[in-house]
């Protein structure tokens, strides 16, 4: 449904798991977002806020992030994880959940499918400012408001080791296609057809694809694959923070091949659109790089470090918080 491989497996979740979910949506301690209270006094107006978080460990992170900054501005504010955007973007919309973490591009072609079909024209580009543009009005149709972007930003990313970056002389997808170098790139099987991944990279960049090997998008055994010479070019993420364990770096995408996926708040606009919401949460928007990212994933995923712990660590280390 988007060019976002890895997040369109991970947040995908079956029909009648959905309806489940929907019914009941709990948290780690099992609270059911239907009986959040908002208080008299309205999730707007420094009263309970539920910021909505999917089932992966960079959404834990950002939606502890948001509460945080939230919290310090006066909010009572609670994350809630549930499965996927499919289970909670209806209850955003209620106002069952008042503020997410969303990508720009990927969130404007679900509001895009859902508003014009799955045969919808995409209206999402590597153009940050035109895909906002079109997301703001997708986002009013359905009661929420999408805040404005920073510069963290998750996205497809193709890596190669550093030894092959040597030899070849690469810094971008750009040198890889002047080079000439036949790749096979490890990754889903659905590489062969998308048009973010190989025909993307055969059409904007010339790179010479030799072939898919459907190891999976930054997995384990992807990454293994091109860091012992079995494949060349691995498709992951741009937030993926294991990369130097292998030996891999990215490739800039200098022809902006990939979707503007940067990270923003998506809001009801009704519970929780007011101006003092919005300001909290741009100084997580305002002050959070793709560097930033990585290593608050590295910190849960390699560290075992909880979500909260690492997110209330960065706030207070960037004085987003008091201490």
């Amino acid at each position: 449904m988007n060019s976002r491989t890895r997040r369109a497996r991970r947040m995908a979740g079956a029909a009648a798991a959905v309806v489940a979910l929907t019914a009941g949506l709990t948290a780690c301690g099992g609270d059911s977002l239907e009986d959040d209270d908002k208080g008299s006094d309205g999730g707007g107006k420094g009263g309970k806020i539920v910021v909505g978080s999917a089932r992966f460990t960079e959404q834990k992170v950002l939606a502890e992030l948001y509460a945080g900054v939230l919290r310090d501005a006066g909010y009572d504010a609670s994350v809630k994880t549930v499965q996927n955007r499919e289970v909670y973007e209806p209850e955003l919309k209620k106002g069952t959940i008042d503020v997410a973490p969303e990508y720009a591009a990927t969130l404007t072609e679900f509001l895009n499918l859902k508003k014009n079909g799955s045969d919808a024209k995409p209206v999402a580009s590597s153009d940050l400012d035109a895909t906002y543009g079109e997301l703001t009005k997708l986002a009013e149709g359905r009661g929420l408001k999408a805040l404005p972007a920073g510069e963290a930003v998750d996205q497809n990313a193709f890596a190669v080791t550093e030894d092959y970056a040597k030899e070849h002389k690469l810094k971008t997808l750009s040198d890889l296609g002047k080079s000439g170098e036949k790749v096979r790139i490890a990754a889903g099987d659905e590489c062969e057809t998308r048009p973010f991944c190989a025909p993307g990279l055969k059409k904007k960049y010339g790179i010479d694809v030799a072939g898919i090997d459907p190891k999976g998008v930054g997995t384990t055994q992807s990454k293994q694959a091109v860091k012992n010479g079995t494949d060349q070019l691995v498709l992951t993420t741009t937030t993926d923070a294991t990369l130097k364990n292998f030996g891999l770096v990215i490739l800039e995408d200098d022809k902006k091949l990939q979707n503007a996926d940067n990270i923003l708040p998506v809001v009801n606009a009704d519970e929780a659109g007011d101006k003092k919401m919005a300001a909290a949460l741009a100084k997580v928007t305002k002050a959070l790089t793709t560097d930033d990212l990585i290593e608050l994933n590295r910190k849960v995923d390699e560290e075992r470090e909880k979500e909260a712990d690492v997110a209330k660590e960065y706030l207070e280390s960037k004085g987003l918080i008091k201490k």
